[in-house]
């Protein structure tokens, strides 16, 4: 059968544009394809841009592997590329004396998880690294930082590129038809119906992921692939109160909930955000509810008691595909070859939420390892 592609990615998220520029080079013909005008339109750019060392996820998962030598890849991308980043640091904060003994717990998970150089600090050593905050201990991560995501992704598609990877915008997946040795992708590109066989496909959708897989006959239910779509909000702190804190500062995670917690994030320019909450959506809509500042106060003024409601400004929202339903356990990130459902060379990514920025990378290195 003759092939126009040996592989298809579909997304152009950081975790596609990443697969592309590990898996295209000269005689294998890749094509990225995107149904928006660009990449990172959705997920991979609105977030808080943070490179994880690994805290929080529970030990021998993928999120948590991923997590520790995609953050180390990262890291020598970025110094090599001279891709804007800084390790920041990062304190977990415990409020009160109830809470201190869940940082050893914390650490001792981190640790296992290869989350680098970690310390406990005291009420008082906490105080002489940030002056301003309320804590009775805190956990230290050195290793934690933050990444331009739009230079990482320019960067990271200039490669697939020149390697020979095709760049598909505009270009939205309309059906997928398994044939004898490889596939056939139907398309509409804008307004016009094409299509094109590859050998293998590799669905980096992000939150069009279980629709990418339902077109390739799997039942996203029974297969537990069923996404969740879960906002999450920001605000911005006004900058004659954002100078009083110079590093990342987080709660200790609520059990069982969709986020971390309202963190404090800052990006490469000092601004600061508070964020993200967390609410289930059924529908795409990324304008910040003003009605939520007061939600959002209430958790911060915990961590940084100078603030007042008004020094809180809506700044902007992201959504994450969630394998995890409202309530419900939190999961794992599903990489999957699905040669067992009978789809030789098809890789399904499903529910990659964070620390999938921070992870793209060593997902890549996976899913070519899928593919091998």
């Amino acid at each position: 059968m003759q092939h126009d592609f040996d592989l298809a990615i579909i997304g152009a998220g950081v975790v596609g544009l990443a697969i592309a520029a590990e898996m295209a080079q000269p005689g294998r013909e890749v094509c990225l394809l995107e149904r928006h005008d660009s990449f990172g339109r959705e997920t991979s750019s609105r977030n808080s841009e943070v490179i994880h060392a690994g805290l929080y996820y529970p030990n021998g998962s993928l999120k948590a592997r991923l997590c520790s030598e995609g953050r180390k890849r990262l890291y020598l991308l970025c110094e090599r590329h001279g891709i804007p980043h800084r390790r920041i640091t990062k304190l977990v904060v415990a409020a009160n004396a109830a809470e201190v003994a869940r940082l050893e717990s914390l650490m001792e998970n981190a640790k296992r998880n290869g989350a680098g150089a970690l310390e406990i600090l005291s009420k008082q050593e906490t105080h002489r690294l940030e002056p301003h905050i309320h804590a009775e201990a805190a956990l230290l991560s050195p290793e934690t930082g933050i990444v331009d995501s739009h230079s990482l992704m320019a960067h990271l598609a200039r490669r697939a590129h020149a390697q020979g990877a095709v760049m598909a915008y505009h270009t939205r997946v309309t059906g997928i038809e398994p044939l004898n040795s490889g596939y056939r992708i139907h398309l509409d590109e804008q307004g016009q119906a094409s299509s094109f066989i590859t050998r293998q496909v590799v669905n980096s959708a992000g939150l069009g992921a279980e629709a990418v897989a339902r077109m390739a006959g799997i039942e996203t239910e029974s297969a537990g692939y069923r996404l969740y779509f879960c906002k999450g909000e920001y605000f911005a702190l006004h900058p004659a109160v954002a100078r009083r804190v110079g590093c990342l500062i987080y709660p200790l995670p609520p059990g069982k909930a969709e986020g971390l917690g309202v963190h404090v994030t800052l990006d490469l320019h000092g601004r600061i955000r508070l964020g993200p909450n967390a609410r289930y959506v059924e529908e795409f809509d990324y304008s910040v509810d003003p009605l939520q500042r007061d939600a959002f106060y209430e958790s911060a003024v915990r961590m940084l008691p100078f603030l007042k409601p008004e020094n809180l400004h809506p700044d902007m929202a992201g959504i994450r595909p969630k394998l995890q339903p409202e309530g419900g356990e939190p999961r794992d990130f599903e990489i999957r070859e699905e040669s067992e459902r009978g789809l030789p060379g098809f890789v399904n990514l499903i529910g990659i939420e964070s620390p999938g920025l921070t992870s793209c990378l060593a997902i890549a290195r996976h899913v070519a390892s899928l593919l091998a």
